[in-house]
């Protein structure tokens, strides 16, 4: 594989590449530790509700699109050992629309939750730093790919785009192709689960601040069956995929 220089921006990659399991979840913790979710926006509950409803329908969409993504073509993002890796050039189904659908999703999920929390530092800083740590990944990751393949790999960036998907090639990119809804469900559940529960969190921490602690027993009562769904909903795929190794 021919060796080409990393430049600042591939090296942030490949470390956020490498810790991003990580780093997610600890920078979420502290934006819950150190700037409280917002309860009134412009001081307006009734906008603070819209921008709730708002947040909650970008996460949704985030969810779809890496639902969708991983249903007609998967591809493991994991790499090896924790570093960018690739054994193949995946350009079929979303892939062909964009080259980046997985990471488009998972930056809506973000924007959603960081509109969720509400907090004006949270929004507009946790959105610029997941749009860098996601420009640096996707830097590497095409640094790694442009070495091993090359010329095929500049062809296929010549045809699509980096992160606006073309939907007109729907059609074109799927043809062909069975979509595969187990397959999303067991390589997403994950991702499924830890977006459901961010929000639950984020609900309950904002009516814990602003409502009295009945309205927030109510709260937490309400918010127990579908927390606990979606706890079996996790533990149940979890159990499936590893039946499923077991077999092969």
């Amino acid at each position: 594989m021919e060796q080409i220089s990393k430049t600042p921006l591939i090296r942030i990659g490949d470390f956020f590449f490498k810790w991003r399991d990580k780093a997610f979840p600890l920078i979420l913790i502290l934006a819950l530790l150190f700037f409280a979710p917002a309860t009134t926006l412009f001081g307006s509950t009734s906008l603070d509700n819209t921008r709730d409803w708002l947040a909650i329908a970008i996460i949704i969409l985030g969810l779809v699109v890496r639902f969708s993504t991983i249903g007609w073509a998967y591809i493991v993002r994991g790499g090896v050992n924790k570093e960018v890796y690739a054994d193949k050039l995946v350009i079929s189904g979303y892939f062909g629309m964009c080259r980046n659908p997985l990471y488009v999703g998972n930056l809506l999920i973000a924007v959603g939750i960081w509109l969720l929390h509400g907090h004006w530092v949270v929004m507009v800083g946790g959105t610029g730093l997941f749009l860098l740590i996601y420009i640096s990944i996707v830097a590497a990751e095409e640094h790694f790919l442009r070495a091993k393949f090359g010329a095929d790999f500049d062809s296929y960036c010549a045809s699509v785009s980096r992160w606006i998907p073309n939907l007109s090639r729907h059609s074109e990119v799927t043809k062909g192709m069975q979509f595969s809804f187990l397959r999303s469900l067991v390589n997403d559940y994950g991702t499924i689960a830890t977006a459901l529960l961010t929000i639950v969190v984020l609900q309950l921490v904002e009516t814990y601040r602003s409502s009295s602690s009945d309205v927030f027993s109510d709260k937490l009562l309400q918010m127990a069956l579908p927390t606990a769904l979606i706890i079996a909903f996790g533990v149940s795929v979890k159990m499936y995929k590893l039946r499923l190794k077991r077999k092969a």
